[in-house]
Order: C-alpha cells, then sequence, then structure tokens
C-alpha cells in the first residue's frame, strides 16, 4: 500500500481487502434494509454505560453475557477497560452519557487474560520501530513529554487495574452524585461475571 512520507498513515485511495469487502457487505446491507431490526434512538434504554475492553472476545460476548440489545447502553470500548487520565476521552465520553443522555449506572467491565494486562512501554517502542515507525518520530514523540513507559504500561492486576478505574469515575470532582458506578471481570471464554469489592 501506498504510504504519504509526511502523515506517515496509509493512502486512504489504497486498496484493502478487508474494507473492501465491509464496504461491500454495507452496500448490501441498507440495500435489503437490514438496519431496520436495530432501531433505536440515541438514549440507552437501561440508563446504562459500560467502560470494556476493546478485546475481539467480547465484540459479541459482552451484549450476549449481560443480555444486552441495541439501543440499551453506551458501550465504550478500549485497551483494558480503563479509565486512564481523569480528563481523557473515557471519561468526556462518560459524562456526555450522564448530562445528556441520561446514564444512571456505570459498569467497568475488565476480563480475563487481557493483552493489555502485561504490556510494555519499551516493547511497544520496538514494534513500532518494526512497522516503519522512524527514530526521529519517536524521539520528537518524547520531546512533547510522551512517556511511553507509562503511557503504553499494562495494568499488572486486573482486579486492582478495575478498582483504580471505579475510583476515578466515581470520585471524579464533577461527577454527579446519583450516578452508580461498579466494577466487574468478565470471564473471556464463559462472559460470567464476577464483582470487584
Amino acid at each position: 500500500m501506498d504510504q504519504n512520507p509526511n502523515s506517515g498513515a496509509i493512502d486512504e485511495a489504497s486498496a484493502s481487502p478487508t474494507i473492501d469487502g465491509i464496504l461491500a457487505h454495507n452496500r448490501a446491507f441498507v440495500e435489503r434494509r437490514a438496519y431496520e431490526r436495530y432501531a433505536t434512538d440515541k438514549y440507552p434504554d437501561k440508563k446504562l454505560a459500560i467502560v470494556s475492553c476493546m478485546d475481539t472476545r467480547l465484540t459479541e460476548l459482552l451484549s450476549a453475557a449481560l443480555g444486552l440489545k441495541n439501543g440499551d447502553a453506551k458501550i465504550i470500548k478500549v485497551a483494558g477497560a480503563e479509565v486512564a487520565h481523569p480528563f481523557g476521552s473515557v471519561m468526556r465520553s462518560l459524562l456526555i452519557a450522564i448530562c445528556e443522555l441520561g446514564v444512571e449506572d456505570i459498569m467497568i467491565v475488565a476480563h480475563t487474560n487481557c493483552g493489555a494486562q502485561h504490556m510494555s512501554g519499551a516493547a511497544m517502542v520496538t514494534d513500532m520501530e518494526r512497522l516503519g515507525v522512524s527514530q526521529e518520530r519517536i524521539e520528537f514523540a518524547r520531546h512533547c513529554g510522551i512517556d511511553f513507559d507509562r503511557w503504553l504500561a499494562g495494568f499488572g492486576d486486573t482486579e486492582e487495574a478495575v478498582r483504580r478505574s471505579v475510583d476515578m469515575v466515581r470520585n471524579h470532582p464533577v461527577m454527579p452524585p446519583h450516578v452508580r458506578v461498579g466494577g466487574y471481570v468478565m470471564d473471556s471464554d464463559t462472559g460470567e461475571l464476577t464483582a470487584v469489592r
């Protein structure tokens, strides 16, 4: 695939068999009006928001194991199900869900055998270099204040990571006091939830 040397991003006009297949499926999906069975509005029926991991094992398992259908909950997917920064995009999304969309309950749902658990900033930088990111760009990021070891570190203990995220959300300075926040670990194979105390 062609790359723009100025941006480092893949040229949008480049062909990708995966994306081409998805676009073809999408055209057929719309033509046969398959979207009708998913009709809902922007307000979550269960007044629920879930922060969960982006792990592919949870793509369908999460909703199935929790008995959720389209329209029931706002689901925010992020590596490790971590609320990593008090004013980052995950917290922003949660506050929008609460203040604008009526969410009253938040579940932080991590899972067993998470790939983000034992990540290493140094290993990620090595992977970036292997995938074509120049040392110059990496050093530029460092110069801008990015600490790769901290930013890309794994979380180690899953339950403790869930506790930290729950604490950050529950005790956030602008969190409305009526919102209930709970933490859970899902079994990646069975979907079983275990509450984190």
